[in-house]
This record gives C-alpha cells, structure tokens and sequence, in this order.
C-alpha cells in the first residue's frame, strides 16, 4: 500500500551502490510529456548525483507508454547498458482504454524483466487525475523518476553481482 503523502524523492545516499562503469538506458514517452518530463529530469538528476558519467546515460524517445516494451528491448539488444528505466504517464479518461494501456505496459516490463538478463524499471505513473500525476513527478510526493533511478542502480549492482 503506498504511503499518503511520502517524498518519493528521499533516500539514503549511504544505501546507494558504487555506479562507476554502469551505463543506464531511459526510454521516455512523448505522451503527457509534461509529466515524462518531469520524471527523465528527477531519473537522470538522481543518476548523475550518484556517480554515473552523463555519457553513460543513454535516452530514447517513445510515442507512447505502450512504445516503451519496444524502445527498452531494443534499448537492451543495442546500447550495452546494465539497466533501463521505462518512463510514461498514463492518466484516467472516460474510456477502457487506460486499463489497455496499463496492463500492457506492466505486462510487457515484466516480461522484458523475465526474458532478458538487464533489469527493467516500470516507471510508468498510472494516475486517475492529471493532479496526481503532477503530484508524482516533482510535485508534492517528490518524483518517481528519482525513485526508479535509485531501483535501476540497485538493479544493476544485483546484475552484476550475480554475474
């Protein structure tokens, strides 16, 4: 259950992996850009803040949520990078098709997760309101982008870890 009100955007820096020589992929949907906006900036500030080399943050642009599966599977099959971070917005309208949208994506990041051997992020806000979406994306709960950075560093070190 997600805490009311939490700063999404908090986290112990003493907690964070070593990121020297880990490269990270963000593939960002074009769609409710003005939140994907917002979430890529707390991603990539939160990568940079812990070590990674700009040049070893790699960003693609999507049309949609539902463009990510296939931006971050190619993202894996050609840019070497250690984990990717899949950004989209999908917010509540008056039709079935944000369960559509939403299913798809959380299935289809799940499967990317299962079938390859580089770590994945959802970083997909699925919000009822605009509101809450901007809430999430560097508004009064922090930024989950931040949040998925800090999962994709983790992520990576399990990788290699366990490699």
């Amino acid at each position: 259950m997600a805490t009311v009100n939490k700063n999404l955007s908090q986290y112990d820096k003493n907690t964070i992996p070593d990121t020297k020589g880990f490269r990270f992929g963000i593939v960002v949907s074009e769609w409710n850009e003005n939140i994907t906006g917002g979430l890529y900036k707390g991603a990539v500030e939160a990568l940079l803040e812990n070590g990674v080399q700009q040049e070893d943050i790699i960003s693609w642009d999507v049309p949609g949520s539902f463009e990510l599966i296939y931006g971050s599977k190619r993202m894996i099959e050609t840019q070497n990078v250690d984990a990717v971070i899949a950004i989209g917005s999908v917010i509540q309208g008056e039709t079935k098709h944000f369960d559509f949208v939403c299913e798809a994506v959380s299935q289809g990041i799940k499967d990317l997760n299962v079938q390859t051997d580089v770590p994945v992020v959802f970083c997909v806000l699925t919000d009822n309101t605009l509101q809450q979406a901007i809430d999430r994306s560097g508004g009064i709960h922090g930024n989950k982008g931040t949040e998925a950075a800090i999962v994709a560093i983790k992520m990576a070190f399990l990788r290699q870890q366990t490699s």
